[in-house]
């Protein structure tokens, strides 16, 4: 427990004291936000905030996951390692989309393709170590239920989709001052207390090995956590910089990967809702409109967006959506209780 406690705070401490100068070292290399002509008017106003600043909070996570890793390193099927993996990989591509639209001024960053596709790799190669990983398999938990669900080879396509989704969701969301950090630091916290409640509540052959990798992911949590509360320094209404692609998909890929290692993927509809209603409510809005030929359901989306247009502040937004965030992962935790799995 202590070493949670020490990640949060160790984390948060490395992006308060690193905040400044790496804001400044953007500036000075005109990594600025490139605001697209469809932004809310309000939003014009963005135009040359430092992007990037993602980079703060992946540099304290990685730092608090090397210095307070528990007990001994399991190799290949470390979980520390592979939160690593799978957060970094996915923050690759979205630096590349970032240098995109900094360097090159293409407010739209890469292509489709070229984000799929970097996407795609990354989720593939996770989802395969996921599947022959002998702590985690093709069975996942059903929440509430309590039991176990096995897909067989249909996890791997699933879980997939689920990685592509979840990183792409979590990009969607960072469309407000604070909004994806205020919402991933609670969600964050939430994974970390499933990991710790985890190995409370599963009724497993013990495994110091397994032991081990659980509370590597309640580390990990935690310095997300605890980093992500920094960011918000500097990162809450108006912003000093935002976290960029390069932050938002190495979220997306933390959470989606604690949530694989957990086998919890259907908590993401919880702990992560208001990520997934960022893609479900462009998803509906595109279909609704080509339906329609033309009419919306959202003033605009995703729907964070449609709030704001409404006439909500982008502070009050974000406390919504913080509030609802706890209040789900809330439910996560308590939905462990009578869990035992063999």
């Amino acid at each position: 427990m202590h070493r949670m406690i020490m990640s949060l705070l160790l984390s948060l401490f490395l992006v308060l004291i690193s905040g400044k100068k790496i804001i400044a070292m953007l500036r000075k290399l005109h990594f600025g936000q490139t605001i697209y002509d469809l932004a809310p008017e309000a939003h014009k106003s963005k135009q040359g905030t430092p992007i990037m600043g993602g980079l703060m909070v992946a540099g304290a996570v990685l730092i608090c996951a090397l210095l307070l890793h528990p007990r001994q390193w399991n190799g290949k099927w470390d979980f520390m390692l592979a939160l690593l993996a799978v957060s970094f990989l996915s923050m690759l591509v979205g630096f590349a989309d970032d240098f995109t639209k900094a360097v090159l001024k293409r407010s739209m960053g890469l292509t489709g393709w070229q984000k799929i596709f970097g996407q795609v790799f990354v989720a593939t190669a996770f989802t395969l170590y996921c599947y022959f990983n002998p702590y985690v398999g093709s069975k996942i938990v059903v929440p509430l239920l309590n039991v176990e669900w096995d897909l067989g080879i249909w996890y791997i396509p699933l879980m997939i989709l689920t990685i592509i989704f979840m990183v792409n969701s979590a990009n969607l969301q960072d469309g407000l001052d604070g909004l994806l950090s205020s919402v991933s630091s609670v969600g964050s916290a939430g994974w970390g207390l499933m990991a710790l409640f985890f190995l409370q509540a599963v009724s497993l052959k013990y495994d110091s090995r397994l032991d081990g990798n659980y509370y590597s992911i309640a580390i990990f949590a935690m310095a997300l956590c605890g980093a992500e509360m920094g960011f918000m320094r500097f990162n809450h209404y108006p912003a000093k910089v935002f976290m960029g692609d390069t932050g938002s998909m190495f979220v997306g890929g933390a959470m989606v990967g604690m949530a694989l290692l957990l086998r919890q993927p259907l908590m993401l509809l919880l702990i992560n809702f208001t990520m997934v209603m960022s893609s479900a409510s462009v998803i509906i809005q595109r279909t609704y409109f080509k339906l329609t030929h033309g009419k919306r359901i959202f003033k605009m989306s995703p729907i964070h967006h449609h709030f704001e247009l409404c006439g909500y502040t982008e502070t009050e937004i974000c406390t919504l959506y913080a509030t609802v965030t706890a209040v789900l992962s809330l439910i996560a935790i308590l939905s462990l209780n009578g869990l035992r799995l063999v």
